[in-house]
């Protein structure tokens, strides 16, 4: 179970959490909701003991597995297998195991090798006793159903995508919390952060069904409203305009009946208490003209006063981000081209022989599988990564654009501030905090490091460089990841009248709706075709 009293949390001086107490138990699956910005991520890292709250206290009596929007990987050297392995220590386990086997076979000296079997036969009858083999097999399962093929799992998580590496984190917390078969009956609670980035239909369809199996305690922030819908049977509204968290003790559609009355009541109360006040008001200034009535006067006017302070803050209107691309810097016909691209990791190829010419605002849609390397064709198009062969050829007045799924163009130890003076540091500082304040950043928040933002912040923030860039060739890599609705809406807006050209790698269809694309690359054959409405279909898959 996690406890948690006198709750406060804060970001500067902005108090999103005040005085709150929190309890996840057994068999509770909590949807916990909010506005991007409102301290949702900052909430589940100080539960999962990430961070420290301003003030009040947290307490662990259940392991937990904690899934951050941006994993951190440590040794990028470990496979794949290990890293998931590691969760229940199997990974130590059998390393020490092949060494003993290595051993057994090679030494000539007849103790020592008596020594190795001894030692191996402890080992295994530990590993054996852990239920390692039968974990093994469970491991591969469960890497299998978030799209994680076995040839993958013997891999270095350095030669992995940044969506490979965190389907790979998924698949280490979810292993860790099933004993057998999906969900399982361990006492592990899970706190995820938007657990169905980078996975495609198959492997979310599979997710949900694991999770409403779980019944160790779970915590998700998701936009995916259908998990929400089909997984959560509590609710915790984060509402940083009155620094309270409410608590729905139902499923996600009555949450939504709920929330609705919940909001009828509250302007109701607070219309009745304003005309209640007013009347008050009007009586204390007739009673004050008069000597005699002074005091009757002030009384009522404290009366009222305080009627209108015992009243929840007024909600704020949702704000939401105005993003508009502006007009691209001019280029020739053909600003980007590329020949024959190849790029491989380790023994592993990731694609070869890929030919692109990007026209002048032409929309373009990148698919394939999880791991044909997407990504990776993003980032050398962006200048970020070298081929192995062929070559990515600027044409005239090329001024290109990259949105990292990931947000590795952003510097997560600097301020906001400081972040997009690197982004756009040929733009005058005012023309940048008018455009900052566009994208809902403002006040001392624009000296708040990158990395204490949460993940729709950070895509606003990289959006803003973006749109301080006036690229001409779009290069974007889920840029509806992370957002609430109404800031994504935003977002297809901005595709759907940019000039510019775009490329764009995404899982979302409605995305690809609002590009209008001409043509597709299906990767990793490099095959490029015209667009039709048939791959529309494989979008969610790809």
């Amino acid at each position: 179970m996690i406890t948690a009293s006198g709750l406060e949390l804060r970001a500067g001086s902005r108090i999103l959490l005040s005085g709150a107490t929190l309890r996840v138990q057994p068999g509770d699956r909590i949807g916990l909701v909010g506005r991007n910005g409102a301290g949702k991520t900052t909430t589940l890292r100080v539960l999962a003991g990430e961070g420290d709250p301003y003030a009040g206290e947290i307490d662990h009596t259940a392991e937990v597995g904690y899934l951050p929007q941006d994993p951190r990987e440590g040794d990028l050297s470990v496979t794949a297998k290990d890293r998931v392995l590691s969760a229940r220590g199997l990974d130590v386990l059998l390393r020490d195991m092949e060494k003993a086997q290595s051993e057994m076979a090679e030494l000539v000296d007849e103790t020592a090798r008596d020594r190795a079997v001894r030692r191996y036969g402890r080992l295994e009858e530990r590993f054996a006793a852990l239920g390692g083999y039968a974990a093994e097999s469970e491991a591969a399962r469960i890497c299998a159903n978030l799209g994680l093929e076995d040839r993958v799992l013997p891999q270095p998580l350095s030669t992995l995508s940044g969506g490979q590496r965190r389907r790979v984190e998924l698949a280490r917390i979810l292993f860790a919390a099933s004993e057998s078969g999906a969900g399982g009956r361990s006492g592990t609670i899970l706190l995820l952060d938007e657990p169905t980035n980078h996975l495609d239909a198959d492997s979310i369809s599979w997710l949900r069904g694991f999770l409403k199996a779980h019944d160790g305690g779970l915590v998700v922030i998701s936009h995916d409203v259908e998990l929400l819908d089909e997984v959560v049977n509590k609710v915790w509204f984060l509402d940083p305009t009155r620094g309270e968290l409410d608590n729905y003790n139902m499923t996600w559609q009555r949450y939504l009946d709920a929330r609705a009355t919940d909001e009828k009541r509250r302007r109701r109360e607070r219309a009745n208490a304003e005309k209640k006040a007013a009347s008050l008001q009007q009586q204390a200034a007739k009673l004050g003209a008069k000597a005699t009535k002074a005091v009757a006067a002030k009384n009522m006017a404290r009366r009222a006063e305080q009627m209108l302070a015992d009243l929840d803050d007024e909600p704020q209107s949702d704000k939401v981000a105005r993003i508009t691309f502006p007009a691209p810097a001019s280029c020739g016909r053909t600003p980007l081209t590329a020949e024959g691209l190849s790029k491989s990791y380790g023994s592993l190829e990731i694609f070869t022989g890929v030919d692109l010419a990007i026209d002048r605002g032409s929309k373009v849609v990148v698919l394939g599988l999880n791991g044909s390397g997407k990504t990776t064709l993003l980032r050398l198009l962006g200048g970020l990564e070298t081929p192995d062969a062929g070559r990515v050829v600027p044409g005239h007045g090329l001024r290109r654009g990259y949105y990292a799924q990931e947000h590795e163009t952003l510097s997560h130890d600097e301020s906001v501030w400081t972040n997009i003076r690197h982004l756009a540091p040929d733009t005058g500082a005012q023309e940048l905090r008018n455009l900052l304040g566009q994208f809902l950043f403002s006040g001392e928040q624009l000296d708040q490091p990158a990395g204490t933002l949460s993940g729709g912040e950070k895509t606003r923030l990289a959006l803003a460089g973006l749109v301080s860039s006036a690229a001409n060739v779009l290069l974007l890599d889920e840029p509806t990841n992370n957002l609430d609705p109404a800031s994504r809406a935003q977002v297809l807006d901005a595709l759907r009248g940019f000039a510019g050209a775009v490329v764009l790698v995404t899982h979302d269809p409605g995305a690809v709706e609002a590009l209008q694309p001409e043509r597709v690359i299906v990767l990793p054959d490099g095959t490029e075709d015209l667009w039709s409405e048939e791959y529309q279909e494989l979008v969610e898959l790809a």
